[in-house]
């Protein structure tokens, strides 16, 4: 590995190769079938539980691997190479879920809530988008009405990844309507108790064996001791991990254009027309070189978002410009990568013979979910310019 720019070590190594390994053999060969069916694949999930992959950054004491965001965002390439709905498992549980669990829950809510998941005995999921409230969530419908020791939730939750077999769930809604976004509180949902109902599973256009369904809450009566942080706080957080999040996209969307992108290599310097190698034709040679020049730049933003990141667990600064930079620019890479596969392979690359068109699939969503890219475009700006 190469370590001018960045500071890998030795265990950096390990893991990206331990994640490489496991993707090609064992996730790469049933990729396809668990696309095709869209059946959540609990074996192999189990097994990324079993060797750290799903808290990577969670300490040993919580039941995670107790590495760092590089580490973090090394295996999650790796193994979004191979599949990027296991990776999006993965990144779901990795930032989405373990991450606001570390930063802002209680001891107590750690240790019932964050090891089962980190140690992979147990799904998590996030919950903030409902059918008419994405990214403005001073537009939320759903309510939890404060009831002696415990919150009644009612609303409708939709697109929650891994909705349909999660365990725990954080869910963001509305305690104080009339504050609008800073109403907004979170929680931490246990999915066996009464009024926790999970709606319509999500016929996707891609990463469609990470499964997605909406979530109904009818009279959900949830424990005073199970919200994450005081009333009020839910927006706050909600942005907080998203920040994680979206790193965690990034490195998803750059392990999606590298699998591409190696495929189009390979495939250039065996296909012929001509007489020639497809590779040796400009048309062709000069498609590769973009893809090879944006992948580069994408891991740079990715891997700099992740050192922000973990110097944030020290310094307490955010890493927001640095989580939407590199957001934008890997999703919209992986599509310009996909896209130009697609056209490399020609027919064969619309078929689904190949993973190629997978790949273009999958690549799409990575330019819409956590943040649009219009979305990080505005952050980004009014960071930049301190407009609003």
């Amino acid at each position: 590995m190469n370590t001018g720019l960045f500071p890998f070590t030795e265990e950096h190594e390990m893991i990206r190769q331990a994640a490489w390994d496991f993707a090609q053999k064992e996730i790469a060969p049933i990729a396809a079938e668990f696309d095709e069916s869209g059946d959540f694949p609990r074996a192999t999930i189990k097994k990324m539980g079993e060797m750290g992959f799903m808290g990577i950054e969670v300490p040993e004491q919580y039941g995670g691997a107790g590495m760092d965001t590089l580490a973090y965002v090394l295996a999650l390439e790796e193994i979004c190479r191979a599949d990027a709905a296991h990776g999006t498992i993965m990144s779901v549980n990795n930032s989405l879920y373990a991450y606001g669990l570390l930063k802002f829950g209680t001891e107590a809510q750690r240790q019932k809530f964050l090891v089962p998941v980190a140690s992979g005995q147990a799904i998590g999921a996030y919950s903030l988008t409902e059918p008419m409230s994405g990214s403005d969530a001073g537009t939320m419908r759903g309510r939890a009405v404060r009831d002696g020791d415990v919150y009644v939730i009612n609303g409708r939750k939709s697109w929650v990844t891994s909705g349909p077999v999660a365990d725990y769930l954080v869910l963001f809604t509305m305690t104080d309507p009339e504050k609008k976004h800073r109403g907004v509180t979170a929680f931490m949902i246990e999915a066996d108790r009464p009024g926790f109902i999970r709606g319509k599973k999500e016929p996707k256009l891609g990463i469609r064996a990470s499964a997605t369904s909406e979530i109904l809450f009818e009279d959900y009566r949830c424990p005073v001791e199970n919200r994450l942080g005081e009333e009020g706080d839910g927006f706050k957080i909600a942005m907080v991990v998203l920040d994680a999040g979206r790193v965690g996209i990034g490195a998803q969307a750059l392990g999606i254009a590298e699998a591409a992108y190696e495929a189009s290599v390979q495939y250039a310097r065996e296909r012929e027309a001509f007489g020639h190698k497809i590779g040796e034709f400009q048309g062709i040679s000069f498609m590769l070189a973009d893809m090879k020049t944006r992948i580069e730049a994408a891991r740079l933003l990715v891997y700099q978002a992740a050192l922000a990141k973990e110097r944030s667990k020290h310094t307490g600064e955010r890493f927001t410009l640095e989580a939407s930079m590199a957001k934008l620019f890997a999703s919209e890479t992986a599509m310009f990568v996909a896209h130009a596969a697609v056209q490399i392979h020609g027919g064969i690359g619309y078929s689904k013979e190949l993973p190629i068109e997978r790949y273009y699939r999958d690549a799409k969503i990575t330019e819409i979910y956590e943040g649009t890219s219009e979305i990080q475009r505005m952050v980004i700006a009014r960071m930049e310019t301190g407009l609003r």
